[in-house]
């Protein structure tokens, strides 16, 4: 049986999917609109599925859990999850994974600003966030580890990739960004490479999930040659704290 959210407060239904979710390792939420914090802290080997639009911090501080959303999620999804995977068959707002540890996040669609802001890895911890369409300003800011994927699929005519500020800031990690993008909009601190065969096979796996997900054509988005953007320095702001 599923859950209907309705227009019922976040509390009342993320206590129904809580209790759905000791007897059963899934609960599905349909009429969903915008309560918040569903799935938050969801641990591994349970799933929640959603229909509908999905309100702020959407499985925050997941935790090896599966987050399955067959519509559009609202600002800080994925905020800090720890492990697990979210599934997105539309768009999402600000702050896209934002401080996440671990864990990999499917968009179909495009992003807003600051998606992956503050990402960062440790030891076997490494966050993904792949993006199917384009992204807003200040994509990576202040990203520390883990790996972004911008795809730029079925852009319409006028659309960049991303906005201003791409990888702000950015000290770890890398971003594989597919065609043509607005150099002037990168950070001065970042360089643009070509990718190895070590990207290339990473690279591959997280487009092979993304297709098989939103069954896309994996051959044709591949066609398409990608680059890599990584940080020139771990400090990019070390000379703005020398003192004269």
């Amino acid at each position: 049986m599923s859950i209907t959210a309705g227009l019922r407060a976040y509390a009342e239904v993320n206590d129904e999917i809580k209790e759905t979710l000791l007897s059963k390792n899934k609960a599905v939420v349909n009429d969903v609109n915008g309560q918040r914090y569903i799935g938050c802290a969801l641990d591994e080997g349970r799933t929640v599925e959603i229909h509908g639009t999905a309100g702020n911090d959407l499985a925050c501080y997941l935790n090896g859990g599966r987050i399955i959303l067959y519509g559009n999620g609202q600002d800080a999804v994925g905020n800090t999850m720890g492990g697990g995977e979210i599934v997105v068959h539309g768009h999402t707002g600000d702050a896209l994974g934002y401080g996440m540890r671990d864990g990999q996040i499917y968009i179909r669609d495009n992003v807003c600003c600051r998606a992956g802001i503050h990402m960062k890895e440790f030891k076997g911890m490494k966050p993904v966030l792949v993006i199917g369409q384009n992204a807003g300003a200040f994509l990576g800011e202040y990203m520390a580890g883990g790996v972004i994927v911008l795809l730029g699929i079925a852009l319409e005519e006028g659309e960049t990739l991303f906005g201003s500020h791409c990888a702000s800031g950015m000290h770890g990690g890398k971003i594989f960004i597919r065609g043509v993008f607005p150099k002037k909009h990168i950070s001065p601190n970042i360089k643009i490479e070509p990718l190895d065969q070590k990207d290339r096979v990473e690279l591959e796996q997280y487009v092979k999930n993304y297709c098989r997900y939103f069954d896309c054509d994996y051959d044709e988005i591949m066609k398409t040659p990608f680059k890599k953007l990584t940080p020139i320095s771990t400090r990019p702001y070390a000379n703005m704290y020398v003192a004269n």
